[in-house]
């Protein structure tokens, strides 16, 4: 779900207030983003956070997951074929955000 958020695809029906100021400080961090960088200058702002996740979900995931313990795992397992991950990644090197591109209402 950060993904969604992070691209600007997330179904959150929460409160409005704290998206709203979520939001305008996405769009604030991707202007910032685009203006330091003139290979994206002529992306669209949503194109821009395309892009962003895109180089750097992996890092994101390792974040996230880098920490966990022997004991800590999903209701379920993340690796294709059965695989077992090893903390960041799959012992096959894949990211563990299999489900980065099915939309949100599938999951």
């Amino acid at each position: 779900d950060i993904g969604d958020i992070v691209r600007g695809k997330d179904l959150f029906l929460g409160h409005n207030q704290r998206k709203k100021k979520l939001e305008e400080r996405l769009k604030t961090m991707f202007a910032n983003i685009q203006n330091e960088n003139g290979d994206i200058n002529t992306l669209k702002p949503e194109e821009v956070r395309e892009y962003w996740w895109a180089l750097n979900r992996q890092q994101v995931w390792n974040a996230i997951t880098c920490g966990v313990t022997d004991g800590d795992k999903y209701f379920r397992d993340t690796c294709s074929k059965g695989g077992h991950y090893n903390k960041c990644h799959c012992n096959d090197g894949d990211v563990l955000t299999n489900f980065d591109y099915v939309p949100q209402y599938l999951r």
